[in-house]
């Protein structure tokens, strides 16, 4: 009976190590496959969705630990959930993309315009600040403060202005144009307050 028990554990003990190196194979194909899927997509995802590039950085680095511990078994598990997470990063990584390069054209579209309007405003606000620092009297509804604080604004205007242009310059129309605003936006509030119409 003691023979008989001892072979059993020997066969089992057998079987298992057989039902691991079986596993070995497919657990190290599924690494592989996995290192291979997120390589191919790692610099757009780096680029356009980088915190979820991590997690499944993540997910590879666990389920490589558990190959060199030889839980295959472990590894094959987490293989279908670490396909799924690489599938889902190339897919926002993609869509962030699509919508960088839509919004860089729609950028790219608008810049024309707001290149001759936004110096236009600002030329029109320095000639208007000016006229009135050289007058002796100020328009009604217009005060000391409206026309310091369109002096200050007219040099930070420009700075802005200046790394709008250069945005553009080198192809980042969105920065460009998020700069441009902001310099329009603050123009219009300048022209307000000395009573220009900014039509």
């Amino acid at each position: 009976m003691k023979k008989l028990s001892v072979w059993l554990l020997a066969m089992l003990v057998a079987l298992a190590v057989a039902g691991c190196a079986m596993q070995k194979a497919p657990a190290e194909q599924a690494v592989a496959a996995a290192e291979t899927s997120l390589a191919a997509i790692r610099d757009i995802a780096q680029k356009y969705a980088p915190d979820q590039l991590q997690a499944v950085e993540d997910q590879l680095t666990a389920m490589k630990d558990s190959l060199t511990k030889g839980d295959y078994k472990g590894v094959l598990a987490a293989a279908p959930a670490l396909t799924s997470a690489i599938n889902s990063l190339k897919s926002a990584a993609e869509a962030k993309k699509a919508d960088a390069e839509a919004a860089l054209a729609k950028a790219k579209d608008a810049w024309g315009a707001t290149s001759t309007d936004v110096p236009k405003m600002v030329d029109a606000i320095q000639s208007k600040v000016d006229a009135l620092t050289k007058s002796h009297h100020l328009p009604k509804g217009v005060t000391k403060d409206d026309l310091a604080s369109a002096k200050s604004g007219l040099d930070a205007m420009k700075a802005a202005w200046s790394e709008a242009a250069g945005a553009a310059s080198s192809g980042d129309f969105t920065t460009a144009m998020s700069k441009a605003q902001a310099v329009k936006d603050q123009a219009a509030q300048i022209m307000k307050s000395l009573g220009m119409s900014s039509g």
